[in-house]
């Protein structure tokens, strides 16, 4: 091989051959490039650089050029041409960066401008045709304290029903999180399948190419050329295009729960970005210093994932304090309605919130909890003066329990995860839970409660100005052995019609009865105290009746 070289290099010195014209001969070049290849992994002297410098520079350009030009074929798998054809000529381009500078400039120059032009029409039309697959979740007017009404319904003529829940609720577009590293989404099968896709669908697909695209060219340029900068100016097209696309997305962007599973992406990206380049590493280490070295970090698309993190915050916090001022901002005369079921409104915060809690659990985010906390204060404040509009005290607090049980149901079913603000409405819960038990009782036997309340803990014999009597007491005991029954069936009927929650009704007549149940046994004790207060035992209703009556009800649910 040595020989026939050599007699090759003495013709073009001795002007044998057509310097003008013929290229370098591709064996010949294939053989020295192996030739340098095995004395680089031995260290032994490289015979053929004098053979090398005896080429005329711009056969080389010529020849590394065309091979370049490949790469711009349609179609070309640009990674199998990479390793299979271009990386054999990887020692001639470390000669030329050594002995030949002009033409290595060349050849760099050349090779950075095939393939950013490549890359950036590569993404630039993998962009336009996942647009042709976007599913828009979110509009302006959709937010959390917005009447429905006023949406109109000709703007959302032509968007099925169902994915209006995905405004507000989670569903499945929480697995896109678990799917990060899924193979991108190829659009001509798709859209042959007529499926839509909200955008952080898009969103993780594209970014999925882009690491791939960006891992993989990386690590190319740091072999072949020895330049891990050689990457950025290629990148520079494939990031403008990219940047270019979210320029017109971003701003038209009102889907809170879309942008924050979007930034969650981007961080896992992050991680994945490192590990991927770091396990491609691995794989071509041949020595342990070298397996050192893939477990560091190489960062080839920190600077443009740290970008697109910061334009997203932004978008995300102004879409989550446009929900904000519309519970500020509502008119509650015209969302009130006349039914104290959970309102729409409440639904929407509760499912609003335990969304973003959910994408929220694994990363302990301060900023969001503490805007969450501003949602609830809105929430609650808004809440209230819709309850109030209520004409009766009852109305109000059984408003506000069908309110307070929804909305801690939306978050329980989102996970364990509700923390300060699904303690808060349990809270408030249990508190109007007890103010309507008492509204309940008073309804029914308000003469009974006044009575225990005011003078059951006095005691008869203490000669005070006007003891309790007989007399007093004997009207209590018969309207309430004449009637308890009844009174406690009109108790269940107005708990079943007030609460949309069976069960939770069912609890809030249970706690009822027990407190009917104290209020009866303290007027027992103190008829008990009163002189000749057995003469009423014949119409005293048995504590074990009263119990029977509680485990009747109890066994409903």
């Amino acid at each position: 091989m040595k020989d026939a070289i050599l007699r090759k290099v003495g013709k073009r010195s001795q002007g044998g051959e057509d310097m003008e014209t013929d290229l370098v001969d591709e064996s010949i070049m294939l053989d020295i490039a192996i030739s340098m290849s095995k004395a680089n992994f031995t260290g032994k002297p490289m015979p053929f650089f004098p053979l090398l410098l005896c080429l005329a520079p711009h056969e080389v350009f010529e020849f590394i050029v065309q091979k370049l030009y490949a790469l711009r074929k349609p179609k070309t798998n640009i990674q199998i041409l990479q390793q299979s054809v271009l990386l054999k000529y990887k020692y001639i381009i470390s000669f030329l960066n050594e002995h030949g500078k002009e033409v290595y400039t060349e050849v760099r120059a050349a090779y950075i401008d095939t393939m950013n032009k490549v890359l950036s029409a590569h993404f630039r039309a993998y962009i336009q045709a996942l647009e042709k697959l976007q599913l828009d979740i979110a509009t302006y007017s959709d937010l959390i304290g917005v009447e429905t009404r006023s949406t109109g319904l000709f703007s959302r003529g032509r968007e099925p029903l169902k994915n209006r829940s995905a405004v507000f609720a989670l569903g499945e577009r929480i697995n896109i999180l678990k799917e990060i590293d899924e193979p991108a989404l190829i659009p001509h099968i798709a859209e042959a399948s007529s499926r839509k896709y909200p955008y952080e669908v898009l969103f993780r697909s594209l970014h999925k190419l882009l690491m791939d695209t960006a891992s993989s060219e990386y690590l190319f340029c740091d072999d072949f050329f020895g330049e891990e900068s050689i990457f950025y100016e290629i990148f520079a097209g494939p990031f403008t295009v990219i940047h270019e696309h979210f320029s017109t997305i971003l701003p038209n962007c009102f889907d809170a729960i879309g942008l924050m599973l979007m930034i969650r992406i981007i961080h896992q990206h992050q991680g994945l970005n490192s590990i991927k380049v770091a396990n491609r590493l691995a794989v071509t280490c041949s020595f342990p210093s070298q397996l050192v070295m893939s477990r560091r970090r190489i960062p080839c698309l920190d600077s443009y994932l740290d970008k697109v993190n910061i334009s997203l915050w932004p978008r995300f916090k102004m879409v989550f304090d446009m929900h904000l001022n519309s519970l500020r901002n509502a008119n509650v005369k015209t969302l009130w309605e006349d039914d104290v079921h959970p309102h729409y409104v409440m639904r929407r915060y509760a499912e609003f919130t335990a969304s973003l809690i959910h994408i929220n659990v694994e990363y302990g985010d301060g900023q969001l909890e503490l805007n969450l906390e501003r949602l609830r204060m809105a929430v609650d404040d808004l809440l209230v003066k819709l309850a109030k509009m209520f004409p009766k005290p009852k109305l109000q607090t059984v408003f506000l329990i069908n309110n307070y049980d929804m909305t801690i149901a939306v978050l329980k079913e989102a996970g364990p995860e509700g923390g300060k603000i699904q303690m808060h409405f349990e809270e408030l819960l249990k508190n109007n839970t007890t103010i309507f038990v008492e509204e309940l009782l008073l309804d029914h036997f308000s003469d009974l409660i006044k009575f225990v309340k005011t003078r059951a803990s006095e005691d008869p014999t203490s000669g005070s100005e006007r003891p309790i009597t007989v007399s007093e007491v004997e009207p209590l005991v018969k309207d309430f052995a004449s009637r308890w029954k009844a009174a406690i069936e009109l108790m269940h009927n107005d708990v079943i019609t007030s609460f949309s929650n069976f069960l939770c009704g069912m609890e809030i007549l249970r706690a009822a009865l027990t407190q009917l149940l104290l209020y009866y046994t303290r007027l027992s004790d103190c008829i008990k105290r009163i002189v000749g207060g057995s003469a009423l035992n014949k119409d005293l209703v048995s504590i074990s009746s009263i119990m029977y009556e509680i485990r009747k009800y109890s066994r409903t649910f």
